[in-house]
């Protein structure tokens, strides 16, 4: 039976450095990008993929996004507070378990931005994410086709979906998108504080149970004020 996930986590406490000045008065998912900030995109997609609540969590410049989303009601937004702490993308998510519930969750960065192809990719993601195999399905980007990415890139992946993570002077052809699918057992031995994320991605890939779903259209990596305008351009030839 394929997983649908009615929650999401959406990750919007980083402090958005590669950003400034534009971040320097406002935090970076409230950044316009194609008319919308970005936080926007995000949960404008996760409404249509049928996702009821979404847990945000927040950090610098707090008020700005709480104030931002209270009148949103699809998906509704419940707000994970970290104006005194440092949790990290891994830390983030421990604290906000309990309103996640114990059923597979979305998980996305804030900032993260893409053009479906055919079918919405979070729909998709729902479609393949089978939890007798997996703990974590990604979102990966090919590098080859993506707006504003200049890495190495993160994973290889083999044809059955499975990830292998990039050695130090190895190129691999895909980047992690920064939309996923996470079965919430596995934070069961998770440390508590500040941690990364990649942390769990790193234990379900050790288990071969951390898999990959190729992103059908266009990722755009919106790290800079630079990267902005091709992100807007992209948008522009989508609806072209």
């Amino acid at each position: 039976m394929p997983v649908k996930p009615d929650k999401a986590m959406v990750l919007a406490a980083g402090l958005g450095l590669r950003m400034r000045p534009l971040t320097d008065r406002m935090p970076k998912p409230l950044v316009p990008v194609a008319g919308r900030p970005l936080l926007d995109h995000v949960l404008d997609k996760l409404s249509d993929a049928g996702v009821t609540e979404a847990i945000v969590n927040v950090h610098y410049l707090p008020d700005q996004i709480i104030e931002y989303v209270a009148p949103r009601k699809r998906p509704r937004v419940i707000v994970s507070d970290e104006r005194n702490q440092v949790l990290g993308t891994g830390g983030g998510v421990v604290k906000a378990l309990p309103l996640l519930g114990a059923e597979p969750f979305f998980h996305l960065n804030a900032d993260t931005l893409w053009i479906d192809g055919v079918r919405p990719n979070l729909a998709r993601l729902a479609d393949a994410f089978d939890p007798a195999r997996m703990d974590i399905l990604l979102l990966m980007a090919p590098t080859a086709g993506s707006t504003g990415y200049e890495g190495n890139g993160d994973y290889a992946m083999l044809p059955d979906g499975a990830l292998r993570k990039r050695k130090e002077h190895q190129v691999v052809p895909f980047v992690y998108a920064g939309v996923a699918i996470i079965s919430p057992a596995i934070f069961a031995g998770a440390p508590s504080g500040e941690f990364s994320l990649t942390k769990m991605f790193d234990a379900a890939n050790e288990q071969e149970r951390l898999f990959g779903l190729r992103l059908d259209g266009t990722w755009m990596h919106v790290g800079t004020p630079d990267a902005i305008g091709a992100a807007e351009e992209a948008f522009l030839e989508s609806v072209a």
